[in-house]
């Protein structure tokens, strides 16, 4: 590249004069200056170090969402996994039901932010679209006395959905922004699997009190259960726990427990990553079953040990926030 008369170089990052390096770059239409992070490192040796990382963060920040709080929301828990399959929707369907069942006090809503798969719906049997306010604001559909949204109710329940990425943010910008919910204690969003657009969206916009996560003991699941992890912590979400789901098989003729997809996986990685474990749920024909009539197991089996395990998965997330508020 020809040489051209502009000056010192200076980096598009921090604004620093740069040395003459093979590693810097011209961007001929926006006429600035790249660094690679080779070249980052060695300017940021010596005492400039602590005002080069500040101004790095600084720099960051220009383009990222200032977080608005939903109104009339007190606290909002994500559940997420890393992979697709693990039980996640089943599981954020029955912390919900489970926070309002171990405290009646409380009011607690449901919103389904897996825009391609919507599971909310048929989970909690419910059909039809939302009613608008006055406002222009959707009412929630409602069902065993939690307020739901989804992607479900505003379209044809085989209808795919082929969207690109700027019409999914659109897609959760409304569903976050223009649903009445009223007064509600806890927001359980059941997040879509992975680490994609829609989490770094709802994780931007909105603060979270905590995110919960879900795997099965199966090593290829923990993988992606650890990236989830890592990623909330990257974007400063609290990760409250991991949830160990389809943790042990009950034969029911001869009760032989067996550990289907291997024993103690999600234990194992909370450990690694310094969380807790919530609980765990057995895999049990029970949870299918009443999941694929629309009546999930705390409301229809109140009495039984898998309704017990969200329960007590609700407790646990309960504490867990009450320990972040007290240390914040």
């Amino acid at each position: 590249m020809a040489a051209l008369a502009l000056g010192p170089l200076r980096s598009a990052l921090c604004g620093r004069a740069l040395p003459l390096s093979p590693c810097v770059r011209l961007r001929p239409r926006l006429k600035t200056f790249l660094l690679c992070p080779c070249c980052c490192v060695e300017q940021s040796s010596g005492h400039g170090d602590a005002s080069l990382k500040e101004r790095q963060r600084q720099h960051m920040a220009r383009g990222l969402p200032k977080q608005k709080a939903i109104a009339g929301v007190k606290q909002v828990i994500v559940v997420a996994s890393g992979k697709g399959g693990v039980g996640k929707s089943t599981t954020a369907v029955n912390l919900a039901l489970g926070l309002a069942a171990n405290d009646s006090s409380k009011a607690v809503g449901l919103l389904d932010a897996d825009v391609y798969g919507p599971s909310v719906p048929k989970l909690m049997n419910l059909t039809g679209n939302p009613e608008l306010t006055e406002k222009n604001l959707m009412r929630p559909l409602v069902n065993f006395g939690i307020p739901c949204m989804s992607m479900g109710f505003l379209v044809e329940e085989t209808a795919p959905i082929v969207w690109r990425g700027l019409m999914v943010m659109s897609a959760i910008e409304k569903l976050l922004r223009q649903v009445d919910w009223g007064s509600l204690d806890y927001l359980v969003i059941d997040m879509p699997p992975g680490t994609g657009d829609v989490q770094l969206s709802i994780t931007q916009n909105i603060p979270i009190a905590g995110a919960v996560i879900v795997s099965t003991p199966q090593d290829i699941a923990l993988l992606d259960a650890r990236r989830g992890a890592e990623m909330f912590r990257k974007v400063n979400v609290p990760v409250l726990g991991l949830v160990q789901n389809m943790s042990v098989f009950c034969c029911p003729k001869c009760q032989t427990m067996t550990h289907i997809f291997g024993a103690d996986g999600a234990r194992e990685l909370a450990s690694t990553l310094g969380v807790k474990v919530l609980g765990d749920v057995p895999l049990h024909v029970n949870i299918r079953e009443m999941c694929d009539r629309g009546r999930p197991v705390v409301v229809s089996s109140p009495e039984s040990p898998e309704a017990e395990a969200y329960r007590n998965i609700a407790s646990a997330v309960v504490q867990q926030l009450a320990e972040l508020s007290g240390s914040a």
